[in-house]
């Protein structure tokens, strides 16, 4: 499932893009909370991921944030900050709670 309540923008459709392709995903979810921050309106900046691949089986949480960083490359350069969480299927279905990202403090 791919998270599109805000108008989705050129980097947010490359990022989804990009993963789609790199990680046979369960789930996808790309959520822009540039809007939460001290950046212009319509920005694209700032990224919540929500993945679930079974890629991700037997991986370290440094090692799934190494592929995903791997498989954005480029992409990375475009945006501030990526937020990433990223599970297993068997994980996710244990434990799909997701934490809200706080707003920025100015």
């Amino acid at each position: 499932t791919y998270n599109t309540k805000m108008k989705s923008n050129i980097i947010e459709l490359k990022i989804i893009r990009v993963l789609k392709d790199y990680f046979n995903s369960t789930s996808l979810q790309l959520i822009n909370e540039s809007h939460k921050h001290n950046v212009p309106e319509g920005s694209e900046s700032h990224f919540k991921l929500i993945l679930v691949s079974d890629t991700f089986e037997n991986m370290t949480l440094v090692k799934r944030h190494q592929e995903v960083y791997k498989a954005l490359g480029e992409v990375m350069n475009e945006i501030h900050a990526l937020s990433m969480h990223l599970y297993d299927l068997k994980e996710f279905k244990a434990n799909p709670e997701i934490i809200d990202s706080p707003d920025c403090v100015n």
